[in-house]
């Protein structure tokens, strides 16, 4: 079509189409971009999270062995220790964590030289050294049995965010028969005491050794 200045009318439909595509397309990139910066944000988050664990979670601990003599985290100086909080009148979860415990580090063979396993009481009032002594030789002869006065273990639990509480009512509590409530897992800890890594006690002693040995060794 001829415009007053006696030439023909520009079709602007290919541009339009054009700036169509574009807007289409800058549609469909929005999420990808979106999903890759929050992914890469994750990962940020992530690596922010483990450093944060890594300086907050432990420290130092003054407790008491098996033998009754006290003991601090500077006695496993250079070994790694792997950390499991629990108490001897538990009926199933503790028990099935350090049969679990026992076999991963048999699975390790001469690797599990480098770790060595801690059991410590969240229930001291029972939970004498003789009793921790005695709960713990049916498993590996390797675990370390540590309790300590209420403040010692209450220390050591905040350090290392633990949850442990008795079950039950009032009376239930004030009972000498009674269940404790608490979180279930194993700390790794390098030999500076500082934190290596958080693993699952609900995985089989295959998985456990599998993960320690690479840990171990990366480390």
């Amino acid at each position: 079509m001829p415009n007053r200045n006696g030439g023909r009318r520009k079709i602007k439909q290919p541009v339009q189409k054009q700036s169509a595509r574009l807007s289409e397309a800058k549609k469909r990139v929005a999420p990808v971009l979106i999903i890759a910066v929050l992914f890469l944000g994750a990962i940020g988050m992530r690596g922010i999270f483990l450093n944060r664990a890594s300086a907050t979670l432990g420290g130092s601990y003054t407790l008491i062995d098996m033998h009754g003599h006290s003991l601090t985290e500077r006695q496993f100086q250079g070994r790694y220790t792997l950390i499991y909080f629990g108490y001897t009148h538990c009926i199933d979860v503790c028990p099935l964590t350090l049969a679990t415990v026992t076999q991963a580090l048999e699975l390790m063979g001469k690797a599990s030289h480098q770790i060595v396993p801690l059991f410590i009481t969240v229930d001291p009032s029972r939970d004498t050294p003789e009793v921790v002594a005695d709960y713990v030789s049916h498993f590996s002869p390797d675990i370390v049995g540590l309790t300590g006065t209420e403040s010692q273990i209450q220390a050591v639990i905040q350090s290392f965010h633990v949850m442990a509480r008795r079950r039950g009512s009032l009376a239930d509590r004030m009972s000498s028969d009674y269940l404790m409530d608490h979180s279930s897992v194993l700390y790794l800890m390098d030999g500076d005491n500082r934190l290596v890594s958080v693993l699952p006690v609900d995985t089989s002693p295959q998985e456990i050794a599998t993960r320690l040995r690479r840990l171990v060794s990366a480390s």
